[in-house]
């Protein structure tokens, strides 16, 4: 009898795996310690004029029109800003492949932070913490799926989110970052999936939260008026 064959998914490439480990340390430390002051962002928003808002809960009653340009300016800055990123670090190839995931990580969830906020969702309580990380997760791609939602206590899910996205992230972008390995090279491959990876990531937040905010504002006009959510439903999907 010849030797057992080990799947790919016992044996990961060793990639994928480092950068598994990097990722999930990345998101770890981002969980722990990244987090966008709402109040100082808030009068930052103010101050420029970019939304007429007294507060994040008022974002809440704007049209998606107005929060959109809002919403586009935050994505395309940090995807700009994961860009430099990987132009500098990518200089280092398979060396500095650690702290960038690390770097990545902060500028991602600064910008589903800041996404949050825009549309409404403040991350104060435990409850809204955890909705904002399955804001996270539906960023990354990740299928959380309702047993695994039903199961976890709600302190433990935001780390197990973490985690899930961390698996993801790794297994996403691995072959993709094999090139920069070579320096040099690798510099602007790095530049571009770091641009690409920032973009994606808040483009699918940014869904998901227009369509949480779209179920919450159809609740509360449902139960006022059965007729006004299905018109608020009609107006804001002709809008698209």
């Amino acid at each position: 009898m010849g030797p057992k064959r080990v799947s790919s998914k016992q044996n990961p490439n060793p990639i994928a795996r480092l950068l598994q480990i990097s990722a999930r340390n990345g998101f770890r430390q981002a969980y722990l310690q990244v987090r966008l002051d709402p109040d100082k962002y808030l009068r930052e928003v103010q101050r420029q004029s970019l939304l007429p808002i007294k507060s994040w809960g008022d974002a809440r009653y704007l049209h998606e029109n107005e929060l959109a340009p809002h919403a586009n300016r935050i994505i395309t800055k940090s995807s700009r800003t994961a860009a430099l990123e990987g132009l500098g670090l990518g200089m280092g190839g398979f060396s500095t492949l650690l702290p960038d995931m690390g770097i990545l990580a902060a500028i991602t969830v600064r910008m589903l932070q800041r996404l949050s906020l825009t549309y409404g969702f403040e991350y104060s309580t435990d409850e809204e913490i955890t909705g904002f990380w399955l804001a996270a997760a539906t960023a990354a791609g990740v299928d959380l799926g309702r047993d695994f939602l039903e199961k976890q206590a709600i302190e433990r899910m935001a780390p197990r989110i973490v985690d899930q996205i961390a698996v993801k992230v790794g297994a996403e972008v691995a072959e993709k970052w094999a090139a920069r390995i070579v320096p040099i090279v690798s510099a602007g491959a790095a530049a571009t999936i770091n641009y690409y990876f920032v973009r994606a990531w808040g483009r699918r937040a940014q869904k998901h939260f227009l369509d949480r905010r779209q179920s919450l504002r159809a609740n509360i006009y449902a139960s006022r008026s059965p007729s006004l959510a299905v018109r608020l439903r009609l107006d804001e999907t002709g809008a698209n």
